[in-house]
């Protein structure tokens, strides 16, 4: 493991191999607030951190009541629709 100085903070430096050797550790850090910078053959090609956590669970329902789903929703989409997703002329 190698480190290296970002914004005056030391920055975890580190290749696949080892990431994946060690990756419970690791992850373990970043929730603790590190960051690492993944390379391939020294290489950086990637930077992990954690994400904020949420301090209040998060609301459930956000768009109910905006609008109702009709019995049409549940229906087959017509044929053109169909061969337009799986791109069929």
């Amino acid at each position: 493991m190698s480190q290296k100085l970002v914004h005056n903070r030391i920055m975890i430096r580190l290749n696949v191999h080892e990431a994946k050797t060690h990756l419970s550790r690791y992850l373990t850090m970043v929730e603790q607030g590190e960051v690492i910078l993944l390379c391939r053959r020294n290489v950086p090609i990637a930077e992990i951190r954690g994400i904020p956590r949420r301090t209040e669970p998060r609301p459930f329902g956000l768009a109910k009541g905006k609008f109702e789903l009709t019995e049409a929703f549940f229906e087959p989409l017509p044929d053109d629709i169909l061969d337009a997703f799986e791109g069929k002329e």
